[in-house]
């Protein structure tokens, strides 16, 4: 018989679960009075990262007028950053966001991203506060912690600061169907990441100082041997990355060159060349204050918590039922 497309794809029981968890996380912020906010679904501008593609909508405002191009949010970073430099403290936000061309088992193009920001956290001490969110939804799960260095030279004996180009891909297509040259070293290093190294992650496990190359949206600082890296951390749980942290980077002028790089990324790839949120920078040059911010996917959460295999078992339409 032909699926009824119209019923949920996730079992009502498995919903009822889910709802318990949100209400659970939402206690978590209350008892530590983090404010929870709202933004913008829609924006005017689009993520700059070349990796991930944002989906675009017209709006009309009358027949024969050209629809405003607006794109949906793939993440609530930028308008929340902009409510902590208007002085909203310490926030939260349960938001759904969009990306496009992400449809799988452990993806959809339309999921719940929970992200918060904490005044005078550094990277450190927001990784102690994700835990803590985590054991407060799977309290059975163990956390630990190990650095993106440490990985590499346990798991393929490479120092990932240091290797030369030559060497790095000479280790990835020891691995990895790779047929093609980049100059790029950090190319190698995230091919051997995410098709190597992820896989091999059991439980639930911390991943921070990632080379300073890597650092996104995150400050860069000194290591204990002295190399500069990216105050950043990734949270895997069996190998699927669950949250991603920065000790937030408050300089205007740096984060002005870096949406322009991103910029020129996308151009020496061949794709689209979008509106950069240049209000994001007219908020860090009114003054962000300093914090740490993680956005963590909940619905691969609460498929942690109900040892779900997909996506499909804990929400209750995916795109396809859509």
């Amino acid at each position: 018989m032909q699926d009824e497309l119209w019923r949920p794809g996730a079992p009502i029981r498995n919903l009822r679960v889910r709802a318990a968890m949100l209400a659970r996380i939402r206690g978590f912020f209350a008892e530590r009075k983090v404010l929870e906010v709202e933004t913008p679904v829609l924006s005017k501008c689009a993520v700059s990262d070349p990796f991930i593609d944002s989906l675009e909508v017209g709006f009309g405002f009358q027949p024969g007028i050209e629809d405003e191009r607006l794109y949906l949010q793939t993440s609530p970073e930028y308008a929340m950053k902009r409510l902590l430099a208007a002085g909203s403290g310490d926030i939260y936000q349960m938001a759904k966001v969009f990306r496009n061309g992400e449809s799988g088992r452990r993806h959809n193009p339309e999921f719940t991203m929970l992200e918060w920001y904490r005044l005078g956290f550094d990277d450190q001490r927001l990784m102690d506060e994700v835990a803590a969110l985590i054991q407060t939804v799977v309290p059975e799960l163990s956390v630990t912690c190990r650095s993106y260095a440490d990985l590499f030279e346990q798991e393929l004996g490479l120092d990932p600061h240091r290797a030369e180009l030559a060497e790095l891909q000479r280790v990835c297509r020891e691995h990895v169907d790779a047929p093609f040259e980049d100059n790029d070293r950090d190319t190698w290093l995230n091919l051997l990441m995410s098709h190597v190294l992820e896989p091999r992650l059991r439980g639930a496990v911390f991943i921070h100082s990632y080379p300073a190359s890597m650092a996104a949206l995150a400050r860069v600082r000194a290591d204990d041997s002295g190399r500069l890296v990216a105050a950043r951390f990734e949270l895997f749980v069996d190998g699927v990355e669950l949250a991603n942290g920065y000790h937030e980077l408050t300089d205007a002028r740096e984060q002005a060159r870096r949406l322009a790089s991103d910029q020129r990324q996308r151009a020496m790839l061949g794709l689209p060349q979008r509106p950069l949120d240049q209000r994001l920078v007219q908020a860090l040059e009114a003054g962000l204050p300093e914090c740490a911010g993680v956005a963590l996917g909940v619905d691969r959460l609460v498929m942690l918590a109900l040892k779900a295999e997909g996506l499909r078992e804990v929400v209750s339409f995916m795109h396809e039922r859509a």
